[in-house]
């Protein structure tokens, strides 16, 4: 997933179907990440999986920038560092956990956890940006995390309280880790790129990010053994940068623009629930009914919180 709070998009406002079936769309391939990432994260490191996702969805974006709007605006000092940031949580930190989380526990596992992304960001934005939450988005809150818990906890609670590191090990940890940082990427967003259009903030966050990447990834690109990467992980990549990024993004906020930015949302919903049902269809990977239930009162909160 790769998204900002900036406020235009220079996309022509599509007919209300065609929207409904791009944000559905949209959901469709961000759940379909999972199933990608996992495919990589077997075959490369996590760096160096984020590295070329990256690379793909930067060229991408610059193509698209370029299209749109002209090219990228000049920015200021302030624009910089924000755009900077938002490289180092939403591109850099965000990807290192998500590979590293999909490498070590299922994809269907991983995918709902991302149902607390709106809920991590609205209590950090309570935390820091000293924004007020009414009683029935705290009712929302709590709600998402039992549902949360129930999956994390394979709904075993007693189990959980004997011994933690049965339900939480370094895959959840590293998925919590990806939540956190992207919402501190939605924040950075929200308060210092009000004056960048999307594609623009976008594309700034993924060379900053790709840069970063680079940097970390270097050492390990030598000890690979390319011809041992086989289509499907290239595929995987190309899926990554292309759908998972780029057309979700353009897509996603096409549907901002035409329905406002809470409606748009409602369809983030559908992304664990694309996961998960991906994962079984394409990894094999069991159901269990703790993900369903867990995954259900989850996304009850976190409609209950954006309502």
């Amino acid at each position: 997933m790769t998204t900002t709070t900036a406020t235009s998009l220079p996309a022509a406002p599509a007919r209300p179907l065609g929207v409904y079936l791009r944000l559905a769309a949209t959901a469709m391939f961000w759940g379909g990440t999972f199933i990608a990432g996992r495919t990589v994260a077997h075959v490369l490191p996590p760096i160096v999986a984020a590295l070329l996702r990256f690379g793909v969805a930067a060229a991408l974006l610059l193509l698209i920038v370029w299209r749109k709007e002209g090219g990228l605006p000049r920015l200021s000092r302030q624009q910089v560092l924000a755009t900077a940031a938002l490289g180092l949580t939403g591109i850099f930190l965000y990807n290192l956990c998500f590979f590293g989380a999909l490498g070590r526990i299922p994809a269907g596992r991983a995918a709902l956890f991302i149902a607390l992304n709106p809920i991590v960001t609205a209590l950090a934005a309570a935390l820091f940006l000293r924004e007020r939450l009414s009683g029935r988005k705290w009712a929302g809150i709590a709600l998402a995390f039992f549902g949360a818990a129930i999956v994390i906890t394979r709904g075993d609670f007693a189990g959980a309280v004997h011994d933690i590191s049965q339900s939480l090990g370094t895959g959840e940890l590293l998925m919590l880790g990806a939540i956190s940082s992207w919402a501190v990427y939605t924040l950075v967003g929200r308060r210092a790129l009000t004056q960048l259009s999307p594609v623009a903030a976008t594309t700034y966050a993924a060379l900053w990010g790709l840069l970063f990447l680079a940097v970390g990834a270097v050492p390990q690109l030598g000890q690979i053994d390319w011809t041992q990467v086989g289509w499907t992980a290239y595929a995987s990549v190309g899926y990554l940068g292309a759908f998972g990024t780029v057309i979700g993004f353009v897509w996603y906020y096409e549907g901002v623009k035409a329905l406002g930015a809470s409606r748009a949302a409602v369809f983030n919903n559908l992304v664990p629930v694309f996961g998960v049902t991906f994962a079984a269809l394409l990894l094999g990977e069991p159901v269990l009914l703790s993900m369903v239930l867990g995954g259900a009162v989850a996304v009850a909160g976190v409609t209950l919180t954006n309502r």
